[in-house]
């Protein structure tokens, strides 16, 4: 179906557009995108599983982003001069749709751009406060509560595998990895619990600031005109910028099956040139490296069994996939002081 099911004629008649084609791009029940063909180009429409309130959080913050020099799509409104369209207790939103072609992590030229607009990015941030109307997501200064609660959670499966009198696969390298990647948490947990970290994330919170969580190739686009847009805002978070780092370092390395140090210390030094951070404030990303997040990742999605449609065998070889990416982070830890950009 072109609508999914959706009565997305009734919402466009919401907008003045004169409407030629619906073409569905991607439908995930609470959450779908279509392309709208109008007399006017092309348009975007975004189901959002987001309640209204949180809705505004998100668009607020987009408008902020774009008066401080961020290319985003911009959103159309609708004939009562509304962001959005609420149909069946849904929210929807339509945007221009950018043309251009996707970028990717194949050249240094390519992760230079995507950098250094993350450092823009977080940089034109700074200043938002949200509405105490809204419903803003927040992560700042949540780091140790969720870390914590992973570790505990983390050391029940491996007792629970322990126990066990016959192991799995995966168990098994479970059994022999598990002490290791535990010394790395509750070592990660103490040098995260910083003055530093604590004061940067009140900062945040007291003066604006906010994280993509998805600030990924996939999520960029080069227009014609050559300015790189930002697209998909629906997990922004106030927070401090490391996650967003931390985020885009595992991206560009998991592509390169392993950490390189002077990759590294090229991408620390490009965001440097548009967010500068203090020696301190980098101390925090390598808190957090230290964490080993998809070590953890993969161990929960496996107890937890939250993809019945992966088998043993996919399981082990992503568990041994994760296992490799930890262990070459180590030598980043190790030479962290070295490629700090000060």
């Amino acid at each position: 179906m072109l609508d999914g099911g959706e009565n997305i004629r009734g919402v466009l008649k919401e907008y003045n557009i004169d409407v030629f084609d619906i073409k569905l791009e991607s439908y995930k029940g609470k959450k779908a995108v279509w392309w709208i063909k109008t007399s006017s180009g092309y348009k975007i429409l975004k189901k959002h599983s987001h309640s209204p309130k949180m809705l505004e959080f998100i668009i607020d913050a987009t408008e902020h982003f774009m008066k401080n020099g961020i290319k985003m799509p911009e959103i159309i409104k609708t004939k009562n001069n509304k962001n959005y369209v609420i149909m069946d207790e849904t929210c929807y939103v339509l945007s221009e749709a950018i043309e251009g072609t996707t970028i990717d992590y194949t050249s240094p030229e390519n992760i230079r751009k995507i950098v250094n607009e993350l450092g823009k990015f977080h940089k034109a941030s700074k200043g938002f406060i949200p509405s105490k109307d809204y419903k803003s997501r927040e992560h700042a200064d949540l780091w140790i509560d969720k870390y914590g609660a992973e570790i505990e959670k983390i050391k029940k499966y491996y007792d629970l595998e322990v126990s066990n009198s016959n192991h799995s696969d995966f168990g098994k390298i479970i059994l022999n990895e598990f002490d290791h990647f535990y010394d790395r948490m509750k070592t990660s947990l103490i040098e995260l619990d910083s003055e530093e970290y604590h004061n940067w994330s009140i900062e945040i919170k007291s003066s604006g600031g906010l994280c993509h969580q998805d600030f990924t190739a996939g999520n960029l686009i080069l227009s014609n005109s050559k300015d790189l847009y930002v697209l998909d805002t629906d997990s922004l978070t106030v927070d401090i910028p490391i996650r967003d780092i931390r985020k885009i370092l595992n991206k560009i390395m998991k592509r390169k099956n392993g950490w390189e140090l002077e990759l590294t210390k090229d991408v620390l030094r490009w965001y440097q040139e548009k967010n500068p951070l203090t020696y301190s404030q980098w101390q925090v990303l390598k808190s957090t490296l230290i964490y080993p997040h998809l070590f953890v990742g993969i161990m929960s999605k496996y107890y937890e069994k939250r993809d019945k449609s992966w088998t043993e065998t996919k399981y082990v070889k992503r568990l041994k996939e994760m296992i490799n990416m930890e262990k070459s982070v180590e030598n980043i830890i190790k030479n962290f002081d070295t490629i700090i950009p000060l």
